[in-house]
Formats: C-alpha cells, structure tokens, sequence
C-alpha cells in the first residue's frame, strides 16, 4: 500500500515521471506472481480473517467512551470501508482478471478495467474523470474515503499489533508508538490524497502525447516489448493495410 501510494504521488512530478515508475514495475519478470503472492492474496486473507474478527468481537464503546475504544470502533468500520474500496479500485482499474474474455465481456461492458500501464497517467486520468461530470465528482469522494479509511486502518493498525505482539505495553512506550503511527498515518494520506489531487488536474490528452513518445522510445531500445493489451485504444495506432495487387 506505501509503495502503490508513494508510487502514484510522483505523477506530482508529471506524466513522465509517473510513467517512468509505472514502466519499472511492469519490467519486473513475473510480475502477475509477485501481485498475487505479495499484494492479493494477503488482502484477501486479511480481509476475510478481519470480517470473522469483528462480527465474534464485542464492542464497549458505549460503557467506556476512552479514545483506545473509539480507536478500536474505527477500526473496524475503516476495515469495511476498505474492503468494498480495495475490490472495487482493482476492478475499476484492473478488471480484477486479466483475461481477455472477461475483460471484454464483463469488466470492460461495465465500464471497468480503465487503467492501461504504458498510458498510466492519461488512461487514470480518464478512468477518474467518468463519463459524465457527476461520475467524476463520485469516483473522486470514493477514492478520497477509500484512501483515507485504508489510511487510518494501517496505521491505528500498526499501533494496536505493537501492542498484541508486545512491542509497546507500558503508557509511555505506547504514547510514543501513537505519535509515531500517526505521523506515518499523516505522511501515507497526504502521498495518497496528492496523487488523487494530481490524477484530477491532468491534462489526459497532453498526458497521451508524453507517454507515447516514451512507449516508441523504449520499443526502439529494446527496454519493453510491444503490448497494445497495456495502451490506450485512442494510443494504438494500425498500421494501413496493403492495397490488394490488381
């Protein structure tokens, strides 16, 4: 999650450098691997061993109002929150399957799957912008929610498995470990709010032009290999066929 933050952060720095990281991630060798061992499948195995938490777990906020028990409420309402966000981003941007039939006959019907990774910072700008102006301000709240929700969750997150694991037990110890969870907790929502920022004020179009000009540069060096599954339908340019030989 810091890592896909940070990363979409740097579309501050423009296209060029937003797609630069995009096209490092994309070169690393069995990357669909890496996403389901390192990144999916933990998510799922958290989320599915977080809901059996919270539904057998027994709130006291209403007998105890302390700042702990209010933390320990949010926690679980960011954990749903953050359940129905992560799936939903991952089959708004990704399709939640790459294959090409579900893609072409579910998730893209539906108007999903809209992020294309040699046109990264256009193809999000696009997919956030939705068809309409309403659709735009809608997605832009989710993900703001989302971000913010995952935000908390990770870092309230952290400072409670300091304490189960026995990290932090005394007041002081876990005063300090509050402090520092919430600075990390300050630091991942701004890089998170910013990239959303940086993905509203993106020209797409302009963004294109960039991105393009990189593709074909990394083609001519050998540094990537052609996929036009990974750009932009407006991005992929045919070639013109022959004229039959009369």
């Amino acid at each position: 999650m810091c890592v896909h933050l940070i990363t979409n952060a740097s579309l501050i720095g423009g296209a060029s450098v937003f797609q630069n990281n995009v096209f490092t991630i994309h070169s690393l060798p069995l990357l669909p691997l890496i996403e389901w061992t390192f990144i999916f499948l933990p998510i799922i195995f958290h989320a599915v061993v977080g809901v059996w938490i919270s539904r057998n777990a027994k709130s006291n906020l209403q007998q105890y109002r302390l700042v702990g028990n209010r933390r320990y409420t949010w926690q679980r309402i960011t954990a749903y929150i953050a359940i129905v966000f992560i799936f939903t981003h991952v089959f708004h941007l990704h399709g939640w399957f790459q294959n090409e039939w579900w893609l072409k006959n579910i998730a893209e019907p539906l108007g999903m799957a809209k992020f294309r990774p040699y046109n990264a910072a256009s193809s999000l700008s696009t997919a956030l912008a939705g068809p309409t102006m309403l659709a735009g301000i809608a997605w832009s709240i989710f993900y703001a929610i989302g971000v913010l929700a995952c935000t908390f969750h990770l870092a309230n997150g952290i400072w409670t498995a300091g304490i189960t694991w026995g990290v932090w037990l005394t007041p002081k110890s876990q005063h300090r470990a509050s402090i520092v969870c919430t600075l990390f907790g300050l630091f991942i929502g701004t890089a998170g709010l910013s990239s959303l920022v940086a993905v509203k004020t993106t020209n797409a179009d302009e963004a294109a032009i960039i991105e393009n000009e990189m593709y074909d540069a990394r083609i001519q060096a050998h540094t990537i290999t052609p996929d036009d599954h990974k750009k932009s339908k407006s991005s992929v340019i045919e070639e013109p066929k022959p004229e039959p030989v009369k």
